[in-house]
């Protein structure tokens, strides 16, 4: 009987060891006050990036975005975690069964909701460190974030990622996957790649400093 008992309280143990932290993420969900739309680049100027809540978001904020709301399963959003309050952005990873397409109609701006696994963040944390990471999949070749932050780069999509937030009462055996509180609205933009003549007056600059420096 003892040894039933111990084997069934080891057992305990490593299930809890093991069990990854859930969160609901969903950035629309009124009835509970919460509405964090993600907009597209701004037509004017697309390497604009801005972060915080808009008038039309829930909390509102004083935030403005030229862009228009993403809609549609072109648009692809995924969360990222961390254990601990305040961590470093390099220290995220990308949870599980997170990556979800864009909602339509007056639920633009908001993803289709799915209840995301973190896998770095233990069941029941007290608090973890969340971003959110937002693309533009319309071509269909960007299915992953690593996929799509190469472009992204490259200057070939525009993609984006909201400010780091910390979390408390993280999902798992007591605690109900909690919505994303705290989060706040971003847009995607495109990166600037500079053009080759840019490169050759850079060289330029970087010789000519060191001539000059010689004869010094």
């Amino acid at each position: 009987m003892k040894k039933t008992l111990l084997t069934l309280a080891v057992s305990v143990c490593a299930i809890s060891l093991f069990a990854q932290g859930t969160v609901a993420f969903n950035n629309r969900n009124t009835a509970a006050g919460i509405f964090v739309p993600i907009y597209g680049p701004n037509p004017g100027n697309p390497s604009e990036a801005r972060l915080g809540n808009s008038a039309a978001a829930l909390p509102a904020g004083a935030q403005v975005y030229a862009g228009a709301l993403l809609t549609g399963s072109g648009y692809m959003a995924q969360l990222f975690s961390a254990p601990g309050a305040g961590a470093a952005e390099n220290a995220l990873v990308a949870s599980v069964n997170s990556i979800t397409t864009f909602r339509t109609g007056t639920s633009s701006g908001a993803f289709a909701g799915v209840t995301a696994t973190l896998a770095n963040v233990a069941a029941d944390a007290a608090v973890a460190t969340l971003q959110v990471r937002a693309w533009d999949n319309t071509s269909g070749l960007y299915s992953t974030w690593a996929a799509a932050e190469t472009a992204w780069f490259a200057g070939t999509i525009a993609a984006g990622k909201s400010a780091l937030w910390d979390l408390t009462a993280i999902g798992g055996n007591l605690n109900t996957p909690p919505l994303p509180v705290g989060m706040q609205s971003f847009n995607i933009y495109t990166t600037v790649i500079p053009e080759p003549s840019t490169f050759v007056l850079a060289g330029l600059g970087v010789a000519s400093l060191l001539i000059f420096r010689r004869r010094k």
